[in-house]
């Protein structure tokens, strides 16, 4: 988190995630104070820097930081060479999906995916927008609700969109889904809903974003550099794949028996449908 968010923060801050990046097992022994007067800036830049990083304060990054002092260090995301051997591809594409799954659990903050697991399931409907490859994402969120008999859309056509979320409900949730969170179709889609009271979720990379601005609750995957070879954003859309799983997992669970029943009755009714093709097709062929 402090190394994604260093270029970014104010120069006060940034004194401070630099010293952390440099001094993590000294800084976890710190009180605010102290590592204000270490990294020449203040206490109050300290508290800053924990707001900057969407945390409740300098416990909850210590502990973080004790947390990561306590793995293995990380695999570096690596990218394919000419002519790579589909083996050796194998291999790095497996370590790099990984990393990502493990990197975006421990960004999911528990505080924010309560928040978003609560207003979906109140929301009449959950209404998923995302641009080029995050409207896989907010396509398959909307495959995966529906099977819960929850209602959903997924847009990737902005005017649909607009028109969609300009008659929107006070309950209705709005999921803006955007990698880089710059995505300048994503924000305005947010904004737009914020207008109607409809709920705002973002799901981006961690760090402050135009889109994460406009969200209510935010949610935050893997931030890992994507190798150059990007491959349609491959870890990008992993991590977020991962955390549509995640959230879509936590609202079924809460409503366990129905969700069950649901996914029974779409399974039937895909059966029936299959049956149906098969027998005309025996016909035919008669």
């Amino acid at each position: 988190m402090l190394s994604e968010m260093l270029p970014k923060l104010p120069p006060s801050e940034r004194k401070i995630a630099t010293y952390m990046l440099e001094n993590p097992r000294e800084s976890i022994s710190l009180t605010a104070s102290e590592l204000g007067k270490r990294s020449s800036t203040s206490s109050a830049a300290v508290i800053r820097l924990c707001k900057s990083l969407d945390l409740k304060g300098l416990q909850e990054l210590k502990l973080r930081i004790a947390g990561d002092l306590q793995k293995e260090p990380a695999h570096e995301f690596r990218d394919i060479e000419p002519n790579e051997s589909k083996y050796s591809i194998i291999e790095k594409m497996t370590a790099n999906s990984i990393q990502t799954l493990k990197e975006t659990a421990e960004l999911l903050s528990a505080d924010e995916l309560s928040k978003a697991i609560t207003v979906i399931e109140k929301a009449p409907t959950v209404h998923f927008f995302g641009v080029g490859a995050s409207y896989i994402i907010a396509e398959d969120a909307q495959q995966k609700f529906l099977r819960i008999n929850k209602n959903a859309t997924a847009f990737n056509d902005v005017h649909m969109a607009a028109t969609t979320v300009a008659n929107a409900k006070e309950h209705d949730v709005v999921v803006g889904i955007s990698f880089s969170g710059n995505t300048y179709e994503v924000a305005k889609i947010l904004e737009l809903a914020n207008k109607q009271d409809a709920t705002t979720i973002s799901l981006t990379k961690y760090g402050s974003s135009i889109v994460s601005e406009q969200a209510d609750i935010r949610l935050y995957i893997s931030a890992t550099k994507e190798p150059t070879f990007r491959s349609g954003a491959t870890s990008s859309r992993i991590g977020q794949l991962h955390a549509i799983d995640i959230l879509f997992m936590c609202v079924a669970s809460q409503q366990y028996e129905k969700a069950i029943a649901s996914i029974d009755e779409t399974r039937e009714a895909i059966q029936f449908i299959q049956k149906s093709r098969s027998s005309r097709s025996r016909k035919r062929e008669d």
